[in-house]
């Protein structure tokens, strides 16, 4: 039963994910309420062993229809996936708690100045090109690359919100950019849970081809209606974070 639920949730999970980021919303609650006697770090590390595919599988759908500029992205990928192993060993000497409370008045001020530019996201006008794109690129993978690695929550919303305000780009070309970098820091974590034995992987097969296929469906969704579609998404799952965010930071 445990096994049929967490598979339903990453289903669910990979579908909007790779729409706009945020899966990790709905699978982690899922596997903490499955397994509530289990190590975190354990349930992190199988999370990850999941998400991993669906977003890989979601940047690969990506690239056949949207025009991913692969030559600034690719510093942006490198950079989170450092940043993201530093982030990692960093929350095993000091903890993150002290994030909890400030994350859901960063998300809100996110949704709020995305609601208050309605123009936001809607056309694909690049603001930088060649070394200034990487750099500008590289700069975002840094940073939330590390916020990857030591606290977690939000990090695809937060790539695709930067590659918007920052870079210019409409929601569905930095939906597409965010998985490329979200996959590097993915990488990271799951490199340093495998190596700490934190993962099981008799549920991370069953997991991974249920979020593949709700990236495949995401996926397709997020192309068929573009990035009026994907903004609207972005709004409903940033929301959804800001109650969940706030919930964990002062009610329970």
């Amino acid at each position: 039963m445990e096994l049929l639920i967490v598979s339903l949730a990453s289903l669910f999970a990979g579908f909007v994910d790779a729409i706009v980021g945020g899966g990790g919303l709905i699978l982690v609650p899922a596997l903490f309420a499955a397994f509530p006697t289990a190590h975190p770090a354990t349930l992190f590390g199988t999370n990850k062993g999941a998400s991993l595919w669906g977003t890989a599988f979601a940047t690969w759908q990506y690239s056949r229809r949207v025009q991913i500029r692969w030559v600034a992205l690719w510093p942006a990928a490198v950079a989170g996936l450092v940043a993201s192993f530093a982030g990692a060993w960093l929350v095993t000497v000091i903890s993150p708690d002290f994030l909890r409370k400030v994350l859901p008045l960063v998300l809100l001020a996110v949704l709020l100045y995305t609601l208050a530019k309605k123009e936001l996201g809607r056309t694909h006008v690049p603001r930088f090109a060649g070394g200034q794109e990487q750099l500008a690129a590289a700069a975002i993978g840094l940073v939330i690359g590390f916020y990857d690695g030591f606290f977690g929550p939000g990090t695809g919303s937060f790539l695709v919100f930067l590659f918007v305000r920052v870079l210019g780009y409409d929601f569905l070309s930095a939906s597409a950019a965010a998985k490329l970098v979200n996959c590097a820091t993915n990488v990271a974590a799951l490199v340093l849970f495998i190596s700490k034995g934190h993962i099981w992987w008799h549920f991370v097969l069953v997991m991974a081809l249920a979020n593949v296929l709700g990236s495949l469906l995401g996926t397709r969704l997020a192309l068929k209606h573009g990035t009026g579609f994907v903004r609207g998404v972005f709004l409903v799952v940033v929301s959804a974070l800001i109650l969940k965010t706030s919930y964990d930071a002062f009610l329970r």
